[in-house]
């Protein structure tokens, strides 16, 4: 396979998993299948998510590795090891992230009207006090800080970044809908993924 075609094939598969997974994550694919498995979904549905995006990923990675492209650069020592230690820690945000808010993944309190008797507050703690997408921050740490480039790492890399951010808009679009004006005031106190001196949560209501 050529440079160039393998280009292409990694564009194209990017593309079909970028759309598989928006589906996936979008309420109305959430709302069919809570209508079909019922109660089932709240435990298993982000499992069964997160499961799929490895099994759809393992492929992505195997195909970087049969073509990598041209190397670009290598970071040489010891550099490339704080790059690397920067990526355990940004992997150590997220999972902290899910251990600060649980609420915010289970699939039954998406579907739920902000003010409905059955809604949950939106609970800020840990590091969404400071910042409102942690997972948006790792996964730009963990993208970039790779110690080495090439060609179709970086075509990966670039698509990547731009599918992070617009996940990013998508996802603080469904919590608006999940919390309503708590969310919207948290927006307006906290930033997206830059800390800032003097930002902490809003106090509880």
């Amino acid at each position: 396979m050529s440079p160039q075609e393998s280009a292409l094939v990694l564009v194209i598969y990017l593309a079909c998993f970028a759309a598989l997974h928006s589906l996936m994550a979008s309420l109305p694919f959430k709302r069919r299948v809570q209508k079909i498995l019922g109660d089932r979904t709240g435990p298993w549905y982000p499992v069964i998510f997160s499961l799929s995006a490895l099994v759809m990923v393992l492929p992505l990675v195997y195909l970087v590795y049969l073509f990598p492209g041209k190397i670009l650069y290598v970071v040489p020592s010891p550099w490339r090891w704080a790059m690397v230690a920067c990526q355990v820690l940004a992997g150590i945000v997220s999972m902290r992230a899910f251990i600060d808010a649980p609420h915010r993944f289970r699939v039954p309190l998406q579907l739920k009207e902000p003010n409905s008797s059955e809604a949950e507050l939106l609970k800020l703690r840990g590091i969404y006090c400071w910042i409102r997408d942690p997972f948006l921050l790792s996964g730009f740490l963990i993208i970039w800080l790779t110690p080495f480039m090439t060609t179709n790492l970086l075509i990966l890399y670039v698509m990547a970044t731009v599918y992070l951010y617009l996940g990013s808009l998508h996802w603080e679009k469904r919590l608006l809908a999940q919390f309503g004006d708590e969310f919207r005031e948290y927006q307006i106190r906290v930033p997206r993924m830059i800390p800032k001196r003097g930002r902490s949560c809003p106090p509880a209501r």
